[in-house]
């Protein structure tokens, strides 16, 4: 497999350390976002959506980086980080949906406002961040309720889901992200997810850096 992706972008992020979780072998093609080469014209004819990651297995070229997980998961066999039973899958699938459709918008906007733009010279809008407020606090308090009960998101060990879900809040510190109020979901992020071995060797720092500041 090989995954074309920048590290520092939250899709590309989810899905390194998702692969390192499932323990897929796979060959990076470094496409580096803020230089804008995912809108050249060789990756496009990849992904025409001018969107990171994506992934070329053979003859199969798939984006969107929660089927690369899914797709990933099933080709190692992987079936701790991606139950086949029914019921435990169709859980997964639907944080998975869930990530994409709800969880990441909300999430983003504390990244560009918070990260983006200071870092190009900008500054945050508070009147955008305060737009987002009662949405983000919905969203994460259906997450500390899930949580309030079940160590990972979807059973006894970690899942893609937990990857998934934490790829949005990975710099939660330099986005600013309100996580006081919600204790579960901070204890999930801080002391298990940040724990695992594959969010260790996946790190991206303040600065959108993969080097550990000094």
């Amino acid at each position: 497999m090989k995954i074309y992706a920048d590290p520092i972008t939250v899709n590309c992020r989810k899905v390194l350390a998702g692969l390192d979780l499932i323990g897929a072998k796979f060959e990076l093609e470094h496409v580096d976002y803020f230089k804008g080469e995912q809108k050249d014209a060789a990756y496009l004819a990849i992904n025409p959506n001018a969107s990171l990651p994506a992934l070329v297995d053979g003859d199969l070229v798939l984006w969107e980086s929660n089927a690369i997980l899914q797709y990933a998961a099933d080709k190692e066999g992987n079936h701790q980080a991606y139950p086949v039973d029914l019921k435990q899958r169709a859980d997964v699938n639907r944080w998975l949906l869930w990530e994409s459709s709800s969880w990441f918008p909300s999430t983003y906007v504390y990244l560009v406002e918070n990260c983006v733009k200071p870092l190009l010279g900008g500054a945050a809008d508070p009147a955008v961040l305060e737009a987002q407020h009662a949405q983000f606090h919905k969203l994460a308090g259906i997450l500390d309720e899930r949580l309030k009960h079940t160590r990972w998101i979807a059973g006894e060990h970690p899942t893609i889901a937990d990857i998934a879900l934490a790829a949005p809040i990975h710099l939660h510190a330099w986005q600013q992200l309100p996580l006081a109020q919600h204790p579960n979901l901070l204890r999930w992020m801080t002391e298990d997810v940040e724990a695992l071995a594959c969010w260790k060797s996946t790190m991206v720092y303040e600065g959108f850096t993969t080097t550990e500041p000094a």
